[in-house]
């Protein structure tokens, strides 16, 4: 009897520990879910470890051609598995991008207490090889001088040297700093000059990351731009948010290359030229019709009549270049045949 009742007894401890153990941990998970960002609570299952694939590419979306620059932290509170974290969330990034010479391409700007630029925009036209690049990276280790890398990314990685396009091709500078810590130099000043001469900034916070100097360095609206999550365990759930802002885009509305007239055309566009002008053969540029004036030359040779001739060809000219006059769409020659007694 004393041993059915110890039996017993142990029977019901270890269904007690149960419940006790399911209890426990939902309320744990519930007050994870509480103390996550927005981002986080997108997916609130532990995701499976990942590594940095360069061969696998993800589903893609249409974006916007962008000269990209990632500026990341890699100082010694970034400890190596988080810095292999923000190598992926820079992978998939690429991967929702279209990457090449024409459309977007991407450098990367590495920092702690010295900057390292890893790589140009001129260097990778291709997905692949850009995700080779990454998975190269290594971290710096010291210090923490976000605002001499984005001083770097401004004087060294979006000029044309480096492979950025020029200003008269309407492509869109955009640089996103990726930070865990507060800068040790300043980062106004030199936020300011980076966005006056063009560059919209995106600054993502994780962990101990200073949310002052976050809204410091980017663009605004800052809603728009800045973003912050608690671990780098969760920061490639900021990739969806990115792809919604950077894809899915009008293309004559967020920049193009057309001289006159730009059309939308699915996800792309294509240029076209205003009344009296030509398409040029790279697709782009626009010129003005040529109309060929024809001087029919008539025998009694007045004198009067051939200047009147040249005058009237230079004016047809002139109005024509002006739109005044309608240019003659199949291309046949404009005659003019000025006859002696018009003068008489």
């Amino acid at each position: 009897m004393k041993s059915l009742r110890w039996s017993l007894w142990c029977c019901a401890s270890l269904l007690l520990s149960d419940v006790l153990a399911t209890y426990h941990l939902s309320a744990g998970e519930h007050q994870l879910i509480a103390a996550q960002s927005y981002a986080q609570t997108r997916n609130n299952g532990r995701p499976p470890i990942r590594t940095l694939n360069p061969a696998k590419t993800d589903s893609q979306c249409r974006s916007r051609p962008l000269d990209l620059v990632f500026i990341i932290d890699s100082s010694r509170s970034v400890r190596p598995g988080e810095f292999e974290k923000v190598k992926i969330f820079l992978a998939d990034m690429v991967d929702t991008l279209d990457v090449g010479t024409d459309a977007t391409r991407v450098a990367v700007v590495n920092y702690a207490s010295k900057v390292k630029i890893e790589f140009q925009l001129k260097d990778h036209i291709n997905k692949l090889n850009i995700k080779k690049a990454i998975s190269r990276i290594d971290p710096l280790a010291s210090g923490t001088m976000t605002g001499l890398a984005i001083k770097s990314a401004m004087n060294e990685a979006f000029t044309e040297q480096s492979g950025a396009r020029p200003r008269s091709r309407n492509i869109s500078k955009v640089a996103i700093i990726v930070t865990d810590g507060r800068p040790q130099d300043q980062v106004e000043e030199v936020s300011a000059a980076a966005r006056a001469a063009g560059i919209e900034i995106y600054a993502v916070g994780v962990d101990r990351a200073d949310m002052r100097s976050l809204q410091l360095m980017a663009s605004i609206p800052l809603e728009d731009h800045v973003f912050y999550v608690e671990t780098y365990g969760v920061i490639e759930k900021l990739t969806s948010k990115f792809r919604e802002t950077l894809c899915g885009l009008d293309p004559c509305a967020i920049g193009h290359e057309c001289e006159h007239i730009c059309v939308n055309s699915n996800a792309s566009y294509y240029c076209k030229c205003r009344n009296g002008y030509i398409l040029n053969a790279d697709t782009k540029t626009c010129s003005l019709k040529q109309v060929k004036v024809e001087v029919v030359e008539d025998p009694c040779k007045c004198e009067a009549r051939l200047v009147f001739q040249k005058q009237t060809q230079a004016a047809i000219q002139e109005l024509t270049a002006k739109h005044i006059l309608p240019v003659v769409s199949d291309g046949s020659h404009l005659v003019i045949n000025i006859l002696c007694n018009t003068f008489h």
